[in-house]
């Protein structure tokens, strides 16, 4: 099992929430708008969960070539809010034989500063 280099990301702000939101257009106000999170008992804006997994990815692409990219799934665990940092964290698991190709299998995990689980994933990488 091979650990990868953590992707340290820096602290999500609300501007980056609102710009996420006309680039993926998303406008779901519970991401953008204080009160309305509120009011949706959600205590504020949260982050777009695209934006979490989006995140993994740039980290996966960091780490093997974008092209290599076979398989990449998630399950979020936990909501994500602007104030927090975020850590993306993977590790080599195997290796696989499918579709004529040998692969490299592994796991995909985000946390935040307080190491509160965000998502979780796995991946395949051809080797």
């Amino acid at each position: 099992m091979t650990h990868l280099t953590p992707l340290h990301k820096p602290e999500i702000t609300h501007t980056q929430l609102v710009r996420y939101a006309g680039a993926s257009g998303d406008f779901n106000p519970i991401h953008t708008v204080v009160p309305i999170g509120e009011k949706a008992g959600l205590g504020g804006v949260i982050a777009h969960g695209m934006l979490v997994m989006g995140m993994a990815g740039e980290a996966l692409t960091k780490w093997f070539p974008r092209k290599d990219l076979r398989m990449f799934k998630v399950r979020f665990s936990r909501m994500t809010r602007p104030g927090e940092k975020l850590t993306i964290e993977g590790r080599v698991t195997g290796e696989t034989f499918e579709e004529d190709e040998k692969r490299l299998t592994g796991e995909v995990l985000v946390k935040n500063e307080a190491g509160e689980q965000k998502l979780s994933g796995v991946f395949q990488v051809k080797i």
